[in-house]
């Protein structure tokens, strides 16, 4: 164990990974839900506003009777997150503060954050330098309302708030196929919730290009269990099994095709070198059961590169989404943004992922610089584009591990913001932050 003094939390859509700088790995991590008193009653309130608003008052002040503000204390503290949340899903009521990497419900994150230091992490705040993420194109406003949580409710030592791409760009470098160590490349963060494309220049994020696929982890679940249904496999899963079979034949058995007419004929013509067995136990009950695993297994992944087969919502592959983020970015950045291109997150950690994606951005690069040659008649040769996708052992935990290298840097400190900062300044002072040593 690390004995740091920066805290690295990374809350994600899905999942929240918490931790000290340095590590190479996360100490905890845990879903990103909280579970609280149902604020209705039974029955007495909907949905909708039991979503809006907490269990308990968030301020004590102002409350009718001063029975229920000496309770509050007790009252507050009646919450579970992650795992145990979702273990009281029945009893509590179950909320997701971040919604598409974005905080949707401040009150019941701050009850988040409070367990994620006292609870798993074991620290004082106030002793400790804390460096969070934020999702690309994050509102100012939700920076500036971290900074007074992060200050005023949890008085933390000093603040730094990093954006997800430029941390998985650092946490790439533990691969050895980079050679040099630079801020510049196009990362494709894909977790739980949604995927982003996003370009990079020497550490700053060119927000004008950036593109969000609405395909990521909980899709591909959603898909598996629809294939399941369809080959009749569904029926052997206890209902309330479902999801978590899903979750572990995506994990564990699928992968990334090079050719999806090809797989389906290999499939057909030899099932059984191809077809898996997923043997489980009911949760409740104990019973055994099995489930066949076949073209679930590369189809998967797949409607990353045709969504149509899952969804008519969105049909535009990822290769093209990547190229397309790419031209529209400065050109004199392209080559570097093609020959630096990071995976990040879980959803990118199918077997052969990269291949496939360096396979269709090839193509289609190449495409384009034949088709000018032509245009030009023949009179422009061009001497290629270099094409490099970068997997790592890092690749799942890449914000997390990239957060930890910058938290562990000597200079790092100095680039945090401290509750005297903050009470000089105001919250907006979180707006702008120095990235590696340099000014922003």
């Amino acid at each position: 164990m690390s004995k740091s003094n920066v805290a690295v939390i990374d809350c994600g859509t899905g999942f929240t990974k918490c931790g000290w700088a340095g590590n190479q790995s996360p100490s905890f991590t845990f879903p990103t839900a909280i579970a609280v008193r149902p604020s209705g009653g039974a029955g007495g309130a909907s949905s909708t506003s039991a979503s809006r608003a907490p269990g308990v008052p968030s301020k004590p002040g102002g409350l009718a009777g001063s029975s229920l503000a000496s309770k509050r204390g007790i009252e507050d503290l009646d919450f579970f997150i992650g795992n145990e949340a979702v273990a009281n899903a029945k009893t509590y009521q179950l909320e997701q503060p971040i919604k598409h990497g974005l905080v949707e419900n401040w009150d019941l994150m701050e009850r988040f954050w409070e367990q994620c230091f006292f609870k798993y992490l074991r620290a004082e705040p106030e002793d400790h330098y804390t460096m969070l993420t934020e999702p690309p194109l994050n509102p100012p406003e939700n920076r500036e309302n971290t900074a007074e949580i992060m200050f005023e409710s949890f008085n933390v030592k000093g603040l730094y708030i990093a954006v997800q791409a430029v941390l998985a760009l650092a946490a790439s470098w533990s691969s050895n196929k980079v050679t040099d160590r630079t801020l510049t490349g196009t990362v494709i963060d894909s977790g739980d919730g949604v995927t982003h494309v996003i370009p990079v220049a020497e550490g700053y994020v060119i927000g004008s290009a950036i593109k969000h696929i609405p395909i990521a982890g909980r899709d591909i679940t959603y898909f598996v269990q629809q294939l399941l249904r369809e080959r009749g496999e569904a029926a052997n899963i206890p209902p309330e099994d479902s999801r978590r079979v899903a979750e572990k034949i995506k994990e564990d058995y699928s992968y990334v095709c090079q050719d999806i007419v090809r797989e389906f004929r290999r499939y057909d013509v030899d099932p059984l070198k191809y077809f898996e067995r997923f043997e489980g136990e009911h949760t409740v009950t104990g019973r055994k059961y099995s489930v066949d695993v076949g073209y679930e297994r590369f189809l998967a992944p797949e409607i990353f590169f045709n969504p149509e087969i899952a969804s008519s919502d969105f049909l535009t592959p990822l290769p093209e989404v990547v190229d397309t983020v790419i031209q529209q970015s400065p050109i004199d950045v392209r080559r570097g943004l093609y020959k630096n291109i990071v995976l990040s997150g879980g959803s990118t950690m199918f077997a052969h992922f990269g291949q496939r994606l360096r396979k269709d951005l090839r193509s289609i690069v190449d495409s384009r610089l034949a088709a000018s040659e032509v245009a030009s008649g023949s009179l422009m040769r061009s001497s290629g584009i270099d094409v490099n996708v970068i997997s790592h052992k890092m690749q799942r935990y890449a914000v997390w591990y990239g957060g930890s290298l910058l938290g562990s840097l000597p200079d790092f400190q100095g680039a945090c913001y401290s509750k005297a900062d903050y009470d000089e300044h105001g919250p907006g002072i979180v707006r702008k932050f120095s990235i590696f040593g340099q000014a922003s």
